[in-house]
């Protein structure tokens, strides 16, 4: 399990203010694995309701909502007696049950000795029948592609991972250890962190097994697309889809919608794209060109870059080989360096649930990453190679002076003067590092 989601949710088990818990993600992100292996490691016993499996399990809710009376009646569907004590009730496909969504809101004010954890998907749980979602009555927990960290766990490397998270300044990493995590760092780009994906790796040391799995998550989602979208919305889902490794390959990011057709319009599309943010397939970074105060308030909702919920299955829409993983540093340069440039979307998603803003100064400068911190909003350029000379973050210090410059490329950590740079594998350090040199009054 993720050694980051494991610790939120035994925070989750033991909260003296526990709700029933929704676990939310994209398909595939390992929602149901995560939740059993929970049930298993941190209960005497666990209760596990597959409400897409088994559509019968809906017949139970329908009544009414009694927890008593619905606990009754699972315990004589699974021939088991439920009690509370030490027992964790999992309600799986949530989504597929109004009756059941809407019942947490009951567990949470009659019972709340039961300790019961249900997962959906992002798309499904937002479109439940009206009045279904619990508001306030519910704790909710997001469940993301693995991590580059979580991935370096995974394949056994947790001294890198704890290197990386105990580093104490910008001094740079030995190159012994430096090395090893671009290496690595290469390999999750080519694997990503969809846990089948990486798993397979694992079993076989073999990336082309886990670009076969990868295939295959992207071949379920165009499948969910027919089954749970608009018909409407189908074909322009698959031609957004289809066009964003096209869309990353430019040197402006930006999507355009007539790069899908000629014909294409926003207003025609916007539908569309809203059911993939929604669904967890994709992040949108919008353009904002004067970095105030909230970002959200001041970014250009027209303007935007889309980027793939994980950079393994870009490399799979995107076609590119294996043989990739052997030409030196080539894979973070390819396609103009959208591998990294999603990376960085991912991660920032993943580390800080950030919002995702560019900054742009038409025909001057832009400026990859804004990141909005408690009292400063903070630029983040990203570099593909190990050129770090930037002109946007120079043009955009001498508008706006904010009290550091950042960047992330494949070299060490360094910092010269106002400007620090993250290597690529470190991003999960940004700012934190910056900022534990700094005194409370000084805090961005």
């Amino acid at each position: 399990m993720k050694r980051d989601i494991e610790k939120k949710l035994y925070d989750w088990k033991n909260s003296a203010r526990r709700k029933p818990l929704i676990l939310q993600g994209a398909r595939q992100v390992g929602k149901t694995y995560t939740l059993k292996e929970f049930g298993k490691n941190a209960y005497e016993e666990t209760y596990y309701f597959n409400f897409e499996e088994d559509p019968g399990l809906d017949q139970i809710f329908q009544e009414n909502l009694n927890p008593e009376r619905i606990i009754k009646l699972l315990s004589l569907y699974s021939k088991r007696n439920i009690k509370s004590e030490n027992t964790l009730i999992i309600f799986d496909e949530i989504q597929e049950s109004n009756r059941a969504l809407n019942s947490l809101k009951y567990f949470c004010e009659n019972t709340p000795e039961y300790h019961i954890a249900a997962a959906g998907s992002l798309l499904g749980v937002l479109l439940s029948g009206p009045r279904s979602f619990p508001v306030g009555k519910v704790n909710l927990l997001k469940l993301h592609p693995l991590t580059f960290l979580e991935f370096l766990d995974s394949i056994g490397e947790n001294n890198l991972r704890e290197l990386i998270e105990t580093w104490e300044s910008f001094k740079k990493i030995p190159d012994i250890f430096h090395n090893q995590l671009i290496r690595f760092l290469k390999l999750y780009y080519f694997i990503g962190g969809m846990p089948e994906a990486v798993s397979v790796y694992i079993q076989t040391n073999n990336e082309q097994s886990s670009r076969k799995i990868q295939s295959e998550i992207i071949n379920t989602y165009v499948l969910d697309f027919a089954k749970h979208a608009p018909a409407s919305d189908i074909p322009k889902l698959l031609k957004i889809w289809t066009s964003i490794p096209g869309q990353l390959a430019k040197e402006n990011k930006k999507f355009i919608f007539s790069a899908i057709s000629k014909s294409a319009r926003a207003k025609g599309y916007e539908a569309a794209l809203n059911w993939l943010e929604n669904s967890g397939l994709i992040y949108k970074s919008y353009q904002v060109s004067s970095p105030r105060f909230p970002l959200n308030g001041y970014a250009n909702k027209d303007a935007f870059k889309i980027f793939i919920l994980d950079v393994g299955l870009l490399g799979a829409l995107s076609g590119l080989s294996s043989n990739i993983l052997v030409k030196g540093n080539s894979l973070f340069t390819e396609f103009n360096g959208s591998f990294v440039e999603n990376y960085i979307a991912q991660s920032l998603t993943s580390y800080k649930e950030a919002k995702l803003y560019y900054w742009t100064s038409p025909g001057i400068a832009e400026v990859d990453f804004l990141y909005q911190g408690k009292n400063h909003i903070l630029p983040l350029e990203v570099k593909a190679g190990i050129n770090p000379k930037s002109k946007s973050l120079s043009v955009y210090n001498e508008k706006y002076s904010p009290p550091i410059l950042s960047r992330s490329t494949l070299l060490n950590f360094t910092s010269d003067g106002k400007i620090c740079n993250y290597p690529l594998y470190a991003i999960q350090r940004f700012p934190e590092l910056y900022l534990e040199g700094l005194t409370e009054s000084d805090s961005i």
